[in-house]
């Protein structure tokens, strides 16, 4: 019994120790007791400033506040987002500010450098844009030799990666070194050439990567671009790479101080010729299995052969010794490997490249594809003419080959529409340098062909074209020959029609050139020079010279009815193009009076240069000496021009010394000296004067005005004699008209008003007077009829009867009567034409006659005032009258 109550005391204190607790599903379980408490409290803590910031106070910084040295620092991170990131935030700091650039330009080209071998295609790409728009135009006016040697090393190791991306693109890098300092090339050429080699030969990306591959040959040609190509470029390239070299490593004494030279260029070059014809092999399958020629196929097959044909023409006429070939000239430099390119590279070229000649797939080709393969077959041509210039050229091949020639000349080739015409006007300018010595050393028959074909093209061509210019200077040196190349045979008369039908297109185009294409103008006119300095005398092309002049007409001036002239386009070219046309006027072996009518019309427009026109008479003059113009002829463009001239304004009294720009009467004097001095220099004076006599009477019958009159009479004075050499017809004619243009001198002259303008009126009508004057001096009889004249003037009706046109004539007998005694007074001042009048005593009292009957007719109707003026020049002239002394005789 006593057992059984202690088990069951124990039972009931297990249940209170551990008392078990139910959990519903989904409830979560509370936090144990001795659960640590992980949260964590805090609060913000302001600061009036943060030090990074106060740090890059007044520094430069990006778009996202980097200083250059972070980024700088950046570029070389492991995360290739990181360094593209950091590339463009030099390229926005550099932007922002440019002196940045010019004070760390090396510190940033040392890390920059760096990222040439990136293995990341987006970050090489980038840094090519950054130094191509920022790093490269911001350094570009300073001293880059140090800067760019320092890019040179990664340059090459990039060229040598195992990554094919990576040597391609250092070419890229390369190109565009040399593009902005191309000395770059000639100093590593050895090294620049071997790797394009090596590239190269490693083919099989040639059809996977050739937008690669064309950036690559891209780089190529404008490097052989760099190489002389010419004679005269072989010595100038020498000394140039060697001071370019000196300030290149001025900061690198272990490197050689002169450059190679051409020897290991041409070594290299060697090489790398028969790779590129490889290349080239490599794409002649796709031109013949494929319906299409792609566009980077193009391309890369067009720099390819390019390149070719830089090496080949550095070969020829850089540094070739001269062989007897097609078109040999002679060269001054011998290098040691000339004779291993003749034996090697040039039967390559010819046998594996020239033999595709030409490129044309036997199915039918769209405008594009034709295009491109005229385009190729171009380059191919070019580099066939340059290796004639080393060896002459199997026949059969030069047949190809001028055939090709013939038909893209005559555009056989392209086709008939206008952006066709325009397409191969545009790649025929290769081509049209070697037509002058083609044509002088092929075959008769071929060499008709090409003038043929030649013809065509200058004929078809547009005027403002770039080929009709290259024409203009092939036609130049065919019919004036230079350079050692011989002229063509001007006796066989189907070359003498091409030669005749070239010069006869000149004028032309002249005139429809006009003046908008001035430059090709200046061209023109200059071929024409050319050809009248070198055509022989009598010869068939001085023939067609003198010819050209009825052709020229319309380019100065045409004039269809009096008065009505139409200025071609001579009036409006710049001064050297005008400067060459009058010279050319020079060689014309007979100038036409028609082409000397033609430019004295351009010397009478008002926007002719007074410089211009005085080199004019200065050319003709000359043309006359020479014994190309006739003597009459000279006369009459003379006179044409002194009697047509206009003079502005025609009041001769209005104009003042200071307003020398509002009229050209200065210049109208000038050139009246000039004709007058050019007239002493013509020959016998006596002689000169009896043709000049006649045709300035019958101009002045004209009624011209009166700085026109006064022009012709100061002719007629500097070859008169005393006494005067006039007919006495001609005394009589001219007395009549002398006696109006008298007095319309006069009437012009204001009254004395005290002011300092009265001298220079003074010095005016004496200008005008002088030449009367002297007439009168060698001719008693001369001033007798006048003043007969003038006393008849005063009674007569009417106005002046000399010159309608003058705006200052007597229009009534007040005005008349006033500039007769005006007139009489400026005589009476003159000492010798005051002896003279002592004689004339009949002449002025029939004046003085005159004049009273005209104050005491009734039958004028005359204002008191009228009669008083009339009274006082009677008082006035009645003076002077009894001062004159006694009659003498005039020897």
């Amino acid at each position: 019994m006593v057992r059984n109550k202690a088990s069951s005391k124990k039972q009931q204190k297990r249940g209170v120790d551990f008392k078990k607790i139910k959990r519903k599903i989904g409830r979560k379980l509370p936090p144990p007791n001795n659960a640590t408490n992980t949260e964590i409290k805090s609060k913000a803590i302001i600061l009036p400033e943060q030090s990074v910031a106060s740090e890059k106070a007044g520094l430069a910084v990006s778009k996202k506040g980097l200083t250059l040295k972070e980024l700088l620092q950046q570029t070389s991170h492991h995360n290739p987002k990181v360094r593209k990131d950091a590339l463009i935030g030099i390229r926005d700091l550099f932007l922002k500010y440019p002196a940045e650039l010019k004070l760390h330009k090396y510190a940033v080209m040392e890390k920059l450098r760096e990222r040439i071998s990136d293995n990341d295609r987006v970050v090489r790409e980038t840094l090519y844009q950054l130094l191509k728009s920022v790093v490269f135009p911001g350094c570009k006016e300073d001293n880059q030799g140090p800067f760019i040697s320092m890019m040179m090393a990664y340059i090459f190791n990039a060229m040598t990666h195992l990554a094919v991306d990576v040597r391609l693109m250092a070419f890229k890098f390369f190109d565009l070194v040399v593009q902005y300092y191309p000395p770059s090339f000639s100093l590593y050429a050895e090294k620049i050439l071997q790797n394009y080699e090596d590239i190269l030969q490693k083919n099989q990306f040639y059809l996977q990567d050739k937008g690669k591959l064309k950036n690559a040959l891209a780089g190529l040609v404008r490097c052989l671009t760099l190489l002389p190509c010419n004679t005269r470029e072989v010595v100038s390239s020498l000394e140039e790479n060697l001071a370019g070299q000196r300030v290149l490593h001025a900061f690198e004494p272990d490197l050689p101080k002169d450059p190679a030279g051409f020897d290991l260029i041409i070594k290299k070059l060697r090489d790398l010729v028969p790779v590129l014809i490889n290349c080239f092999h490599e794409f002649i399958p796709l031109v013949h299995a494929t319906m299409h020629l792609d566009a980077q196929s193009f391309d890369c097959m067009l720099y390819i052969l390019q390149s070719i044909d830089l090496a080949v023409r550095f070969f020829v006429y850089g540094t070739g010794k001269s062989q007897p070939g097609l078109c040999s000239s002679i060269h001054p430099y011998e290098g040691p490997d000339m004779t291993m390119w003749d034996q090697d590279v040039s039967p390559v070229v010819l046998k594996k490249l020239l033999v595709v000649f030409p490129l044309n797939p036997g199915h039918d080709l769209s405008e594009k594809d034709g295009d491109r393969y005229f385009i190729l077959n171009v380059v191919i041509t070019e580099i066939f003419l340059h290796l004639s210039e080393w060896s002459y050229p199997p026949p059969d091949l030069l047949e190809i080959f001028l055939e090709f020639i013939e038909n893209a000349l005559s555009g056989k080739t392209s086709s008939a529409a206008e952006s066709g015409k325009a397409f191969r006007e545009k790649h025929l300018l290769s081509l049209l340098p070697f037509i002058p010595k083609l044509v002088s050393r092929v075959s008769r028959n071929w060499s008709l062909r090409i003038l043929q074909a030649f013809t065509k093209a200058f004929k078809d061509s547009n005027p403002e074209s770039s080929v009709k210019l290259a024409c203009l200077s092939i036609i130049e040196e065919m019919l004036v020959p230079r350079h050692g190349i011989p002229s063509l045979d001007a006796s066989d008369p189907e070359i003498l029609g091409h030669q005749t039908t070239w010069i006869r297109e000149l004028p032309l185009l002249l005139i429809m050139l006009g003046d908008k294409h001035q430059s090709y103008s200046k061209v023109v006119l200059h071929l024409q020079l050319r050809l009248g300095q070198c055509a022989l005398l009598n010869s068939a092309v001085a023939q067609e010279y003198d010819n050209m002049q009825y052709s020229l007409l319309e380019f100065y001036c045409t004039c269809l009815e009096e008065r009505s002239m139409f200025y071609g386009p001579f009036i409006k070219l710049a001064r050297d193009s005008q400067e060459l046309s009058v010279c050319c006027l020079y060689y014309f072996s007979h100038l036409d009076s028609s082409l000397l009518k033609s430019i004295a019309f351009c010397c009478l427009c008002d926007d002719l240069e007074p410089f211009m026109l005085f080199r004019i008479i200065e050319v003709l003059h000359s043309a006359y000496k020479a014994g190309h113009i006739q003597i009459a002829d000279h006369i009459s463009f003379f006179i044409t021009l002194l009697s047509r001239f206009r003079v502005f304004p025609e009041e001769i009294y209005t104009v003042m010394e200071g307003d020398k720009k509002m009229s050209n009467r200065g210049i109208f004097k000038s050139v009246t000296s000039v004709v007058s001095s050019c007239l002493l220099q013509m020959g016998e004076d006596s002689l000169v004067f009896q043709i000049l006599e006649e045709v300035i009477l019958d101009q002045m019958s004209l009624r011209p005005p009166i700085d026109n009159i006064c022009a012709m009479l100061r002719m007629l004075l500097i070859l008169d004699s005393r006494p005067t050499r006039l007919s006495d017809q001609s005394v009589t004619n001219l007395s009549s008209f002398l006696s109006g243009y008298l007095i319309d001198v006069a009437s012009g002259i204001p009254e004395d008003d005290g002011k300092s303008t009265s001298s220079i009126h003074v010095n005016t009508c004496h200008y005008y007077f002088l030449p009367c004057f002297l007439l009168f001096a060698r001719s008693e009889k001369f001033l007798k009829l006048t003043l007969d004249v003038m006393g008849s003037l005063i009674t007569e009706n009417g106005s002046s009867p000399f010159s309608p046109n003058c705006i200052l004539n007597a229009t009534d007998h007040t005005n008349r009567i006033r500039a007769i005694v005006e007139i009489l007074l400026l005589m009476h001042k003159d000492v010798k034409i005051q002896r003279i009048l002592s004689s004339c005593k009949s002449e002025i009292d029939h004046i003085l006659q005159n004049m009273l009957l005209l104050q005491a007719s009734k039958g004028m109707k005359m204002s008191i005032e009228e009669r008083h003026n009339i009274q006082c020049a009677f008082d006035r002239l009645k003076c002077i009258t009894s001062t004159l002394p006694s009659a003498t005789p005039i020897i």
